[in-house]
């Protein structure tokens, strides 16, 4: 029960934060870009540097301790095949499908855009998980993020 909530407020904080276009809040860490959510008791936090090649980590506390994180590290492999603008149209058209049709965030997809083919390959749940997103342009990797994360136990 406690792993389905928490996955339903990441599939919402998700879709509310970087995928829906959500307004950036004021940096946690100098340097850094970030963009947040709450409801109720729930609080999500996406903290990331970089542009074209970033690294960030995702967190969400419930009632004020932390409780689930995400680490990820993303860069463009082909800048003549892709650039940061069309790399992050079709990540966020892709995972606007995701989470509006399957209401999940973790991998097992493909997506066909006009820029690439998404592809999201992930093991584990939404407890303990690892994985690879990247995008394919004339049948090369152009675009790739490894993921990480799962509970946080104190």
């Amino acid at each position: 029960m406690y792993l389905t909530l928490l996955n339903d407020f990441i599939v919402e904080a998700k879709s509310q934060t970087y995928v829906g276009g959500g307004a950036k809040i004021s940096a946690c860490r100098p340097g850094s870009q970030d963009i947040g959510y709450e409801r109720g008791e729930w609080r999500y936090l996406d903290s990331y540097f970089g542009g074209t090649d970033f690294a960030g980590q995702e967190t969400v506390w419930l009632n004020g301790e932390p409780v689930w994180a995400m680490n990820y590290f993303g860069h463009i492999i082909e800048p003549r095949l892709i650039d940061g603008s069309r790399a992050g149209a079709v990540i966020k058209a892709a995972l606007s499908a995701l989470y509006s049709g399957e209401k999940r965030f973790l991998g097992g997809m493909e997506y066909e855009h006009a820029f690439g083919l998404y592809i999201d390959r992930s093991e584990g749940d939404c407890g303990h998980f690892r994985g690879m997103e990247m995008i394919v342009v004339e049948e090369r990797r152009a675009y790739e993020l490894d993921y990480r994360g799962g509970l946080i136990r104190l």
